[in-house]
């Protein structure tokens, strides 16, 4: 009988060769619910203003797992003790982070299943995935909830300073060409320590860690933020808003029975294990062929909105430092109606407003520690001389509105 090798190696644009360092890692990668993330964007709509953003979660998912197997080797020389089963749960919580993304990633976060964030049901996943491997992510599952014992190991899958970010700055910044936001990954992964159960940061690795969060808000405004991404991203919504009011209203519309059941809100009364088997299926496919169909619909709204992201044609979009005006949106919404024809039960999807905020280093919550070479332990905006750094930790707020050409 023929064995299968599940040691497999995949070809990476970015770090080159990615090992499967375990038959349990083949096995995840290998399942439904993880190979669902081939046919999820990592950057939403961002292709409409960065041609070569078509990546996908399962890209990023296998790169923040090569970068912790760097992390545990760096952390082990420094005689760091992370067990073989602790190495397991580690590289078993990254990689499976980020499943409970929906189509687009971000861009309809809470919407497809209301008030429910990405995380928790990446965690459902998990925990559904631990069922039929026996038991074999118990440990992941504590790393990924942040219970287990050594809190360092939480902080490499969800802090300031984890994989997640280190993956997908770097990544992102190849895809999109922006290459204000190329990290150097490996520096960063070289300086990290640890001292009582918590990471952070040697003082020689200042530095890297001030280009790092730099190149995190160029990566903000300029691509994660754009401004046309931005009203691509608000004009889905307000498509699956549309389809959801009209299926309410008993008007037909066509699209997959996946799709369908998020917009009839069947998951919105709890994240049961019913909406978990659909949304393990439910990816960009679904709302890309749902567009393609609704544009040619009876409804005016939701013909004109798909149409708008198919081809491009989106609504304009003003970004301003301080709040629009009362005034200034009624003006609009006013002018809409009357050049546009638009009744008034429907201006309200081609004409809104809204804010956006952008905080590159939060000194609050999970703090980026350096650890001087004396052996104390401080705070990076104390170390660091730069001036911008200190700006970084202070929100910035910017508003838009939003109406048509």
């Amino acid at each position: 009988m023929v064995t299968t090798n599940k040691l497999k190696v995949y070809n990476d644009p970015i770090y080159g060769f990615i090992g499967t360092p375990s038959e349990l890692i083949f096995d995840l990668i290998a399942h439904p619910y993880f190979q669902r993330l081939r046919r999820i964007s990592q950057m939403g709509m961002s292709y409409l203003v960065y041609p070569g953003a078509h990546h996908t979660r399962f890209h990023h998912a296998l790169g923040c797992m090569h970068l912790m197997t760097k992390a545990i080797q760096i952390l082990r020389l420094k005689e760091i003790e992370i067990s073989e089963e602790e190495e397991s749960g580690l590289l078993c919580a990254i990689l499976l982070h980020d499943m409970g993304h929906g189509p687009f990633s971000h861009a309809l976060e809470g919407f497809i299943a209301e008030d429910i964030m990405h995380e928790e049901i990446s965690l459902k996943f998990m925990q559904a995935l631990n069922s039929e491997f026996s038991g074999a992510l118990d440990l992941a599952i504590q790393i990924f909830q942040g219970s287990y014992h050594k809190p360092f190991m939480n902080q490499l899958v969800s802090s300031q300073l984890d994989m997640d970010r280190l993956d997908y700055l770097k990544r992102d910044s190849f895809y999109s060409g922006v290459t204000e936001g190329n990290i150097n990954s490996e520096r960063l992964i070289s300086m990290l320590n640890v001292v009582d159960g918590h990471l952070l940061i040697e003082e020689k690795g200042i530095y890297a860690v001030e280009k790092f969060l730099m190149a995190r808000r160029f990566m903000y405004w300029q691509v994660y933020l754009h401004k046309t991404s931005l009203v691509a991203e608000q004009l889905l919504v307000r498509i699956m808003k549309r389809a959801r009011s009209l299926l309410t209203d008993g008007v037909p519309i066509n699209c997959s029975k996946i799709l369908r059941y998020f917009l009839e809100s069947k998951a919105n009364k709890g994240f049961s294990n019913e909406a978990l088997a659909f949304f393990s299926k439910l990816d960009d496919i679904d709302v890309m062929s749902a567009l393609k169909d609704w544009q040619g619909h009876d409804d005016f709204v939701l013909s004109t909105l798909s149409k708008m992201i198919l081809n491009r044609n989106l609504l304009h979009i003003k970004m301003k430092n301080n709040p629009i005006s009362d005034e200034k949106f009624q003006e609009k919404l006013q002018w809409a109606k009357e050049v546009h024809k638009l009744k008034e039960e429907d201006v309200h999807y081609f004409v809104f407003r809204g804010e956006i905020a952008n905080k590159a280093y939060h000194d609050s919550y999970q703090t980026i520690n350096v650890l001087k070479k004396n052996g104390k332990v401080t705070h990076l905006l104390k170390e660091s001389d730069q001036l911008s750094l200190k700006a970084l930790s202070k929100k910035v707020t910017k508003y838009y509105i939003c109406y048509p050409r």
